[in-house]
């Protein structure tokens, strides 16, 4: 590995979550491994997963029946084999992250023989959720920091955000096209640098920043989706956003969520009156799937003109609250909230990008070379919702098929002899920052009111017309001006918005995370909603 401005590795990993972390574990004892972390090593969406990971691990349970529940809360548009594929191979997947360090609750350790204690959220016929209290994804992202600090063969990169894919075609290399680098920017060293790789691997997470409310941290800006589109990668489903129920509504605590397993262990949705709601929406009443939930607090919200519902758990014991959700419970103590005797203020907020670039069992794109796992693709999973816990089941499947393919395929894939360097010749530093934070903000509420959980034709066509505009501005800012960290995220959310609202405008139903008041029904036969990048 070369220390300069040109780093020379077998494969750059771009995202340092559950995916890409397991991913690059996987790879070390094989070959030489970067990661790039937008922020610092664990800042990403599985630091905040709070409630755990699906898998058969009960002898009541079925990979059946786990199959047939993600089918069900799909609506009709998950790829069967995909399913199978994933939960058949859920718990050797879940073994090897055990194996790693990583404590599950068990039943009771004082116990020779215990077994793991597993909970239940909507959606599962069975209990079925492995879990560290309410922190699972603190636990799995911690113990997988900690084994990739110290390989040998891990070399980590924390501020760096990557630019764009290099691809042979487009440096006038002969032969199939394929990812051969990509373009990184420094921001410690305030520079652009590049990698030069055998295989890349998009493991960047999903594009729920495009919107005013989510539950995701800051990195969620959709980079993965945005660069594959670019080097010529189709994309599937992206008008499939899952808006999580429970968001905790307080001006002092943004983007925090409220873990499915309240409702899972018992919590109740009410409205200010203390009466729940859920039971005239749904017979599974508040452990009906997140589409559902989310349509119906949205629908109260608006039929009562309040600003939030709320989740109440209070009439749990509050010994048992204690236990399963001590982490939560401390965090609301310093909002003066006691979730043992009151409820919770929630409003629901964007959290999971169901679609994403297209990839095969093994995590391949359109792209040679190029792989994305985890919640920046499209597998086939999730369909049009997706079920609780099985998002971080996805990332350990594919970090583990992805990597057999790339251990694989690497004997046989050369490196590039040169790659060109980045020309900052013709820019300047930019004057007019506040442009890009007037963007960044315009989209986000834009997409919000007009392409959110109840949407319309024309609210989502006036949308698309504004992202165009923008698209103009940014591509000209983008010419004239040298990469800073807003303007690589807003160019990337104006492209995911785009393909956002071209793919809900070609959905003509309504159909799970996909509500259109001009289709309310939903079509027999429905099929993924494909895109595919214009080729010059």
């Amino acid at each position: 590995m070369q220390q300069s401005t040109e780093y020379i590795t077998d494969v750059l990993v771009i995202g340092s979550g559950a995916a890409g972390l397991s991913l690059a574990l996987r790879l070390a004892g094989h070959c030489k491994v970067m990661i790039l972390s937008k922020g610092l090593l664990n800042e990403g969406s599985t630091m905040y997963a709070q409630g755990g990971i699906a898998a058969v691990f009960d002898e009541k349970d079925s990979i059946n029946s786990h199959v047939e529940d993600t089918l069900i809360a799909g609506a009709g548009v998950c790829e069967r084999d995909t399913v199978e594929f994933i939960a058949s191979n859920a718990r050797h997947c879940i073994e090897w992250l055990i194996d790693q360090g990583v404590l599950f609750d068990t039943e009771d350790p004082t116990l020779p023989g215990n077994r793991y204690h597993l909970t239940r959220e909507g959606g599962h016929s069975h209990r079925r959720i492995l879990h560290t209290a309410d922190a699972t994804g603190k636990e799995v992202e911690t113990t997988l920091v900690n084994k990739a600090i110290e390989h040998p063969n891990i070399h980590i990169m924390e501020l760096c955000n990557a630019v764009d894919l290099v691809t042979s075609n487009k440096i006038g290399m002969h032969g199939t096209d394929r990812v051969v680098g990509a373009y990184i920017w420094n921001r410690a060293q305030e520079r652009v640098e590049l990698c030069r790789t055998r295989a890349v691997v998009l493991a960047t997470g999903g594009a729920s920043k495009v919107y005013q409310y989510t539950t995701n941290p800051d990195v969620s800006s959709g980079d993965g989706i945005a660069m594959a589109w670019r080097a010529g990668c189709r994309v599937a489903n992206l008008e499939f956003n899952q808006f999580h129920p429970t968001c905790l509504f307080h001006p002092q605590a943004r983007n925090f969520l409220l873990t499915e397993a309240l409702r899972g262990e018992g919590a109740y949705l009410i409205n200010q009156n203390g009466t729940r709601f859920m039971p005239n929406f749904d017979a599974r009443a508040e452990l009906a799937p997140r589409d559902i939930v989310a349509r119906a607090i949205d629908h109260e919200m608006k039929r009562l003109g309040t600003d939030c519902m709320y989740l109440d758990i209070s009439h749990r014991p509050m010994a048992f609250t204690l236990q399963h959700f001590p982490t939560l419970y401390e965090k609301l103590l310093t909002l003066n909230i006691d979730l043992t005797r009151q409820p919770i203020p929630i409003v629901p907020a964007a959290h999971y990008t169901c679609g994403g670039v297209m990839v095969d069992k093994q995590g391949h794109t359109d792209l040679n070379g190029l792989y994305a796992i985890g919640e920046v693709s499209y597998t086939g999973l999730h369909g049009a919702n997706r079920l609780a816990s099985n998002s971080l089941l996805e990332c350990l499947v594919y970090g583990w098929s992805a990597a057999e393919d790339i251990i694989h395929q690497l004997p046989t894939i050369k490196l590039a002899r040169q790659l060109p360097p980045w020309d900052e010749s013709q820019v300047n530093n930019s004057d007019e920052e506040v442009v890009l934070h007037h963007n960044w903000h315009e989209l986000r509420l834009f997409m919000w009111d007009y392409v959110g959980i109840v949407r319309t034709t024309k609210r989502m066509e006036r949308a698309l017309h504004r992202i165009e505009l923008l698209m103009q501005e940014i591509d000209e800012y983008y010419s004239n001006f040298r990469i800073s960290n807003n303007l690589l995220e807003v160019r990337n959310l104006v492209q995911v918005a785009e393909l956002i609202i071209k793919s809900a405008l070609r959905r003509k139903e309504s159909r799970g995370l996909h509500f259109t008041l001009d289709y309310p029904a939903m079509r027999p036969n429905p099929i993924p909603t494909i895109l595919q990048p214009c080729t010059n």
